[in-house]
């Protein structure tokens, strides 16, 4: 064989050689991903011929639900209170894709889940028509209500997240502005497409974002609970003491770091940590953040879950940080829960559910069941503890000292003959932080002395307060009505 018979030959061996790759490529290693993917519409069209499993609350109620059609796509996806669980079911649309757990808990709902073999096999054999699995959430629906209808009636742009801190299960998760998935999940493309562009409109708030699990946020004085509990675990007492100088100047700088209104705490000069966290005495707190530094503040923040790389509740979760604090006047101002400091709403409502269980972190979740097409259980999803974060001494102590905080906080919506440990928090953000309007914090649990909810409220921007706003005149008294709601107060 002559050279050029011989280069040809071996050019067409190499490219031979690379179809081969590139079809092991997309249909064999990412053939997962790509039958996944929520833009494959063919998939989806496959899907639509098979009855879609139910989305349901704790009680039984239907968040996302079938209607048998007489079209091309044999069913079609129903939302009954769709804007109320929009965040957390997502949307189901032929042209648009998945979100939320109709996303996250797709292999499932359409029926191709590995739990879901033997039911494949047997409606083959029996030439029965495949149905996809139900899941069971945690929600309740009472609580759900409550939080949206108190974000919503003021026009509040925000996120509330409930929790029961004893098993990590998430009782409400509630983001505005929200959506009605039901146009998405239409038949009709102009009715799907008018939806999208609404939806997706640059001065429409964003309503397709979970803020409770995607965005983050300065978390302002309620990262005091964070710091506080570092300080408890390092050895420190609700009655150690730290300065309470109405401002103070960041170590290096000329820069001022004032308390709220350049209030003294205690008396002027020395304040104790039960009563700094009463009054969210910032310059007590930057004192307290320096002593510690920050390997141990980092630390306990990593017991919290901060500073994880994300997770998932099924819902992917953004991940919550301190930030870099590459320098002292930095760490100070973490320690008031400001610089870099980034939490999520679900990582501040972990924060305080693990407080209230005693110092044990739950994993939180969304799915507790999931379901046949009969509704009968196929498997249950455990509480899951994840680590101790602090001891259960310290973590009662914490308990204590946000009782005081709580009888200091303003607001309404007071619960009687209800015992509600709390921390608020006003958070500065923007270029311009003292021409921007604050976010509003909120995060407690109840009863404190037998937690059965934690609850971590935000609002963005002030909400109807601008400037003047703070965590409890905006935040605290839609954290009290979601905790009236569950205790049926």
């Amino acid at each position: 064989m002559n050279t050029p018979l011989r280069r040809v030959g071996l050019a067409m061996m190499a490219m031979i050689l690379l179809l081969l790759g590139n079809a092991t490529w997309v249909q064999v290693i990412n053939a997962d991903d790509y039958r996944k993917d929520p833009r494959n519409r063919r998939v989806l069209l496959d899907e639509y011929s098979r009855k879609r499993g139910m989305i349901i609350a704790a009680d039984g109620t239907p968040l996302a639900e079938v209607q048998e059609t007489d079209d091309r796509l044999k069913f079609l996806r129903k939302y009954p209170n769709g804007a109320v669980y929009a965040p957390v079911t997502g949307y189901f649309s032929v042209t648009y894709g998945t979100s939320g757990l109709e996303r996250t808990e797709n292999d499932l709902l359409n029926g191709s889940d590995d739990r879901l073999f033997a039911r494949r096999v047997s409606a083959l054999i029996t030439g029965r028509d495949p149905v996809g699995a139900s899941v069971q959430l945690s929600i309740v629906p009472k609580v759900q209500q409550i939080a949206y209808d108190q974000l919503t009636r003021k026009n509040f742009t925000g996120s509330v997240v409930a929790m029961n801190p004893k098993t990590g299960e998430i009782l409400a998760m509630v983001s505005t502005p929200s959506y009605d998935p039901n146009p998405l999940a239409s038949h009709d493309g102009d009715e799907q497409a008018v939806a999208w562009k609404g939806l997706t409109a640059k001065d429409n708030g964003n309503p397709l974002m979970n803020r409770a699990t995607s965005a983050i946020y300065p978390p302002g004085s309620t990262a005091k609970l964070l710091v506080t509990a570092a300080a408890l675990e390092d050895g420190k007492t609700k009655d150690s003491t730290f300065t309470g100088a109405p401002s103070i100047i960041l170590p290096g700088t000329q820069t001022p770091l004032p308390n709220f209104n350049n209030s003294p705490c205690g008396d002027g000069t020395t304040t104790t940590l039960i009563n700094a966290l009463a009054k969210s005495c910032n310059t007590a707190f930057a004192e307290l953040a320096g002593q510690l530094g920050v390997d141990k503040l980092r630390k306990q923040a990593e017991k919290f879950g901060i500073d994880d790389k994300g997770s998932n509740v099924p819902l992917p979760v953004a991940a919550s940080t301190l930030g870099p604090m590459s320098d002292e006047p930095s760490l100070y101002q973490s320690g008031i829960g400001q610089r870099d400091v980034r939490f999520t709403p679900l990582q501040n409502a972990v924060v305080a559910a693990t407080i209230a269980n005693g110092g044990k972190r739950m994993q939180p979740q969304l799915v507790t069941k999931i379901l046949g097409p009969d509704l009968s259980p196929i498997d249950e999803i455990d509480p899951d503890q994840v680590e101790r974060a602090m001891s259960a001494e310290n973590a009662a102590t914490l308990r204590d000292m946000m009782i005081q905080s709580e009888i200091n906080t303003g607001g309404e919506g007071r619960l009687q003959n209800v015992q509600i440990a709390s921390k608020t928090g006003t958070a500065e953000h923007g270029e311009d932080a003292l021409k921007t309007k604050p976010h509003a914090w909120y995060v407690a649990f109840a009863p404190a002395q037998d937690p059965t909810i934690a609850v971590a409220v935000i609002v963005e921007d002030g909400g109807d307060r601008g400037l003047g706003a703070t965590g409890g005149k905006v935040a605290a008294p839609i954290g009290r009505a979601v905790i009236g709601a569950y205790l049926g107060r």
